[in-house]
């Protein structure tokens, strides 16, 4: 049996136990959202609640602590009978970076954005991405032809304008001062709505986020080394089990990153001490790894996937048009490896398992909405449950390989069995 089927069966050798978790220390990298530390603690408490309907638990949740422009955290605290969790919650905070680049004036955003969709065309990476995944295509084709009708609205409308005044004998330098002005009216206006669909947020993060998979120098790069050195520092904890390292959407690009560069401080990362658990959520990164020149990206991938201390969880969903179905975020993006390979685990995620049959059709069609279904409460109990990956005692990594046994194993009151009294693996 290779490496990455032992990891798979559970028999791979690690450090630590498999027994049941007690403390926890999460390391959470957002995605490219300007809300940060505050609105993320706000849907955290929010969903929480929603959680608690369904496990009925003895838990809380502290106030947020802002701590530096690179970190925030939250505590929390569950307990049932028969188990106890304490959970530090630390937040990568890259608000500070994102919202001035969203707040750029519109036409430093729309130029950004054109050379954004050039490049993707003339390198193919366009073409790359709609035959990995022709729905996470036409999720991207979304923001890049808004673009390119605000563009052309604009234009024509003050085309329209100008030569309409032209003709009523107003002198010509007078009719084009107005046409450039109603131009940039008409784009101020079309920006607003830009805004309340998400354009200027998915088509602002792009061109930066491709910067920053191809080795350039970005605002992230100080977010990428404080993240390391925070998973780093909790690995070396001996009071604590595990250390779950969690990035959906946006963040995926970043993840695997910052614990390539937590390896290169500490090579002994996950070979003493507690567990080290990456979990993927949605994941937009292969996007991004598609690129040719994204060799920044790749190398930290091909490290990742190689490191047997490390257990790296990929969740994926069909329904999820913007993450990678079915897709392998390693040899589907050009990964070559020179050793054996262990990572990533890919667990297929089922919302229709997780919320209720009358809340599914709701937001079956929102797709930011399910989108972020990753990171929100259940409705029903499930394999797959955000807030029992954080706040629960079962390890991070056995909920892939037993899921639906597990989910059984805990009673109604949500007391949970010691190990030797446990529902086999289904």
């Amino acid at each position: 049996m290779d490496l990455l089927a032992e990891r798979a069966a559970g028999t791979l050798p690690r450090g630590g136990s498999e027994a049941m978790v007690r403390r926890r220390r999460v390391v959470y990298v957002e995605g490219y959202d300007p809300q940060g530390a505050k609105g993320y603690h706000r849907l955290f408490l929010r969903e929480w609640r929603r959680f608690l309907t369904v496990w009925p638990l003895q838990a809380s949740v502290g106030d947020l602590v802002i701590e530096s422009e690179a970190f925030a955290h939250w505590r929390l605290s569950a307990a049932a009978p028969g188990w106890k969790v304490e959970t530090q919650y630390d937040f990568l905070r890259l608000e500070h970076v994102i919202r001035p680049w969203m707040a750029a004036p519109t036409w430093a955003h729309l130029w950004r954005s054109l050379r954004w969709i050039a490049d993707d065309l003339a390198s193919l990476t366009f073409f790359r991405i709609f035959r990995a995944s022709w729905r996470f295509g036409l999720h991207l084709l979304y923001p890049q032809l808004f673009i390119l009708a605000w563009i052309a609205i604009s234009v024509l409308a003050g085309a329209a304008a100008g030569r309409w005044l032209a003709a009523t004998a107003l002198p010509w330098p007078l009719a084009l001062t107005a046409g450039a002005a109603v131009a940039f009216l008409v784009g101020l206006a079309i920006r607003k709505v830009a805004d309340r669909g998400f354009v200027i947020q998915i088509s602002g993060g792009w061109p930066h986020l491709r910067a920053f998979a191809r080795g350039r120098p970005t605002g992230f790069d100080a977010a990428v080394e404080a993240g390391a050195q925070r998973i780093v520092d909790a690995a070396r904890d001996d009071a604590c089990d595990e250390v779950l390292i969690l990035a959906h959407s946006a963040g995926t690009v970043l993840a695997p990153l910052v614990l390539a560069r937590a390896l290169a401080i500490d090579p002994d990362l996950g070979r003493r001490g507690p567990r080290v658990v990456l979990m993927t959520l949605g994941a937009i990164m292969p996007g991004f790894a598609l690129h040719p020149a994204a060799r920044r990206l790749r190398e930290a991938l091909a490290r990742v996937a190689q490191e047997p201390s490390i257990t790296w969880i990929d969740c994926q969903s069909r329904k999820d048009i913007m993450n990678f179905w079915d897709f392998d975020p390693i040899e589907d993006v050009g990964v070559r490896l020179a050793g054996a390979r262990v990572n990533p685990q890919i667990w297929t995620i089922r919302f229709r398992d997780m919320v209720s049959p009358q809340y599914y059709p709701r937001i079956r069609t929102n797709f930011f909405r399910l989108h972020f279904q990753f990171i929100m409460g259940n409705d029903r109990r499930a394999p797959y449950d955000f807030f029992m990956l954080v706040a629960g005692p079962v390890p991070a990594a056995e909920w892939p390989r037993q899921g639906h046994a597990l989910v059984a194993a805990f009673d109604v009151d949500a007391a949970y069995p010691t190990r030797e009294k446990q529902a086999p693996a289904a």
